[in-house]
């Protein structure tokens, strides 16, 4: 339900009257700003092009070229998660009791670490602290698996 609260209140915030010259920078920082819902209809497609690229050239001409790039950066995102989870899983060999694995004050420190560099690579804050909440419970839940598979036994050598 919250996830649904946090989508509706980005939309709405996406739709909202600009306060600079790009309506898309309320979204980007927070605190959100109380923005009502719009009610109004828009044409398909509306606004300009925000990519630019090196060559001078933007993207993007359809809603296809885009989910080919969404597809593309999905992969590497997961390719990125899974190096990301192989460290987690060597961590867990320094661990010496499966309290040691959950430690929140750490897990904050990492969210909290991304919520404060998402604007420095213009991510919106909400999406790194939602992403990395996300990154962090279920590396507790693996990392604690991991643990509970191996404890007392000799770690194997073998990848993720």
């Amino acid at each position: 339900m919250l996830g649904f609260l946090v989508a509706l209140q980005i939309i709405a915030l996406v739709v909202a009257s600009p306060r600079t010259s790009d309506p898309s920078e309320k979204c980007y920082f927070n605190p959100l700003p109380s923005i009502p819902s719009s009610t109004a209809n828009r044409t398909v497609p509306w606004g300009e092009p925000t990519i630019q690229f090196a060559n001078g050239t933007t993207c993007c001409s359809s809603l296809d070229e885009i989910r080919v790039q969404l597809d593309t950066i999905d992969a590497q995102l997961l390719q990125l998660l899974s190096t990301r989870a192989s460290y987690v899983r060597e961590a867990t060999r320094f661990k010496a009791t499966v309290s040691d694995v959950n430690v929140p004050s750490r897990n904050q420190q990492v969210i909290q670490g991304a919520i404060d560099d998402a604007p420095s690579v213009h991510l919106p804050q909400i999406v790194a602290k939602i992403v990395y909440e996300g990154i962090i419970n279920s590396s507790v839940v693996f990392e604690e698996c991991i643990f509970n598979t191996y404890a007392g036994n000799h770690w194997k050598t073998q990848p993720v």
